[in-house]
């Protein structure tokens, strides 16, 4: 598993930030970002935790796997993978 190169993460950011960021963003992940671990879940699911960034439609979180220990981090330096949360549509 290599680390996420900060071009990597810029790109991430983007689409995940965009105005019209939705699910579809994340079809294709893993071809264009190959060799980072990503993972797709519910908001639910990373309670409690402190995201990397929150945007509009999803909140991103970064994994670590240092010391083969596999946890959230807010270090972009030394993230392996993402996490993504799809935050819930406010009426």
């Amino acid at each position: 598993m290599s680390n996420l190169s900060s071009e990597y993460l810029t790109q991430i950011e983007a689409l995940l930030g965009a105005p019209d960021a939705d699910a579809s963003v994340l079809q294709d992940f893993r071809q264009r970002f190959p060799g980072i671990s990503f993972t797709r879940c519910d908001a639910s699911d990373v309670d409690g935790e402190r995201p990397y960034k929150e945007f509009e439609h999803f909140t991103l979180y970064l994994v670590s796997a240092v010391d083969h220990c596999v946890t959230l981090t807010r270090d972009p330096s030394i993230a392996t993978g993402v996490v993504v949360a799809q935050n819930k549509v406010k009426k």
